[in-house]
Formats: C-alpha cells, sequence, structure tokens
C-alpha cells in the first residue's frame, strides 16, 4: 500500500488549461500515470500522479501556475465487480474519512489502484493494512 505523492493543480475552468498543463509534462519527459479533473463553476482542480513528482512540481510553478504536492495512499484492489467494495467496507468500518479519490486501473487489469486523499494518512495507512491482514486470517 504506497504513499504516492499527488499534484493539485488549481486552474480557471477554460479552454487550454489541459493543455497548458500537460505541455510542461511533456517537455520535461514526466508521465502521467492518473488523472483526476474536478470543476466547480469557473475554477477546478486537476489531480495528477506523475512518474517524477518533485520535478513536475518544481516545473509547474517556473510556469506560473498555483500547484500543491501532497501524499496520497494507493490501496491495490482487485479488478473485478465488488473489488472497490471491499476496500469501501474497510474503509467504512475504521471510520476513514476520505476527502478524494479516484481509480487507477493499470493496462495489465490484474489489479487496480484506489487513490485516497485523507487527512491522516499514516493512520489511514495502519488501519487498512491492519484490517487487510485480519481478512486474510
Amino acid at each position: 500500500m504506497p504513499i504516492l505523492k499527488q499534484l493539485s493543480v488549481f486552474v480557471q475552468n477554460q479552454p487550454g488549461k489541459i493543455e497548458r498543463l500537460t505541455s510542461v509534462l511533456a517537455e520535461n519527459k514526466i508521465n502521467i500515470l492518473a488523472l483526476n479533473i474536478a470543476s466547480s463553476g469557473e475554477y477546478g482542480v486537476i489531480k495528477i500522479i506523475v512518474d517524477k513528482p518533485e520535478l513536475a512540481y518544481k516545473k509547474y510553478k517556473e510556469a506560473g501556475l498555483t500547484a500543491y504536492l501532497s501524499e496520497v495512499l494507493g490501496i491495490l484492489m482487485q479488478d473485478k465487480p465488488g473489488g472497490l467494495h471491499e476496500v469501501a467496507k474497510i474503509i467504512a468500518k475504521n471510520n476513514l474519512n476520505v476527502e478524494n479519490a479516484y481509480v487507477y486501473v493499470p493496462k495489465s487489469r490484474k489489479k487496480a489502484m484506489l487513490i485516497l486523499d485523507v487527512r491522516d494518512i499514516k493512520a489511514a495507512k495502519k488501519n487498512i493494512a491492519f484490517a487487510g491482514k485480519l481478512k486474510s486470517n
């Protein structure tokens, strides 16, 4: 259950913004692993998991973009019906509040990864790992 670095980039909701963000990554040979876009009226937040998060953060700042680098929890789960539900039961049982989430499914389709943004990432990781061990016994 890895702790990943996520970039959150705050942008105006207007044409060309995704191109601007992706051009910074392309120019610096940074690969996107997962992406989520959420907008609310005039503004939005683009959340990105990349292979070189610190470099992406630096390059976004240099480009004048408003970016934030934070840690999120990656939870591997079965890529099958009910896979997310199994993880959701553990999250609920441990009374964890999920602030943001999205799923990344690798090309292999053997596993999927739920990306969770929670307040206390270390406690969440500990509780979910412990619940998983109990389940497998």
